[in-house]
């Protein structure tokens, strides 16, 4: 159970007088993180579920600024991806919480969503506080905008720096993640003869990140006209975009 030390929550899902947070001295094994919202979301996610019916819960993430970005790539994106949410379920959403990689904040935010078109390279203290996030049950999603190579090319390069022994892989499509809210049996290309598929880093395990490099985001937020006909579908990306947040906020 959460501590009743526990009482501010920045991110994930959040009900009134059970406060999500894993910042010292809550800061715990990944278990505890998820039971309330685990809970919630199996009963109230979907048609036709018997459900809890809690309209003050609240769903709300953190937007990350990442070395010398700063978190406004396809600006409405995050915000589109809580309305999916929120479509889903009895959750009401709130503005989504910029957090630099460096802030005390980020261990208060159990839901990351980072994105971008650029190279980059994170900071060893970047490095040490992911590391720190995932071990204590923080989940990451994130998506290259404009189906543009250089962001997918660098996250699974810098991401595969957090623990020694995992690097960046295919999700195969046998994964939980596939069928956390929609069954999802393969995504297309729009632009190319292949099936289109999630990468992860894990730990002990567990899938604590996602990243797509198809233009996720543009393919759930701008209808897919930035990724000109490339990539992923509008309706593939809504379903895969939810099937991911789902996923995180209950496994």
């Amino acid at each position: 159970m959460i501590p009743p030390t526990c009482n501010r929550s920045k991110g994930g899902v959040r009900h009134p007088g059970k406060e999500l947070c894993f910042r010292s001295p809550c800061f715990g094994a990944p278990a505890p993180r998820l039971l309330l919202v685990a809970v919630f979301l199996f009963f109230s996610l979907s048609a036709g579920r018997p459900g809890i019916d809690d309209k003050q819960a609240t769903f709300f993430m953190g937007r990350v600024k990442y070395s010398s970005n700063d978190g406004n790539d396809c600006g409405g994106v995050g915000q589109d991806l809580m309305r999916l949410v929120s479509r889903a379920s009895t959750l009401k959403i709130q503005e989504e919480r910029k957090v630099r990689l460096t802030d005390p904040d980020l261990y208060e935010t159990p839901f990351l969503f980072m994105n971008g078109h650029n190279d980059f390279v994170l900071t060893e203290a970047e490095i040490e506080n992911l590391r720190k996030y995932f071990s204590h049950g923080g989940f990451f999603l994130a998506s290259g905008c404009c189906t543009n190579p250089n962001f997918p090319k660098a996250w699974r390069r810098e991401f595969s720096r957090i623990f020694p022994e995992e690097k960046v892989k295919p999700i195969p499509y046998d994964h939980l993640i596939y069928r956390s809210f929609y069954t999802i049996e393969h995504v297309r290309c729009l632009n190319e003869q292949r099936d289109i598929q999630l990468e992860g880093l894990f730990y002990q395990g567990r899938l604590v990140a996602v990243m797509c490099e198809d233009g996720l985001c543009c393919a759930f937020s701008a209808n897919n006209t930035c990724n000109e006909g490339k990539g992923i579908s509008p309706e593939d990306g809504q379903k895969l975009a939810l099937n991911i947040a789902v996923y995180a906020l209950t496994h």
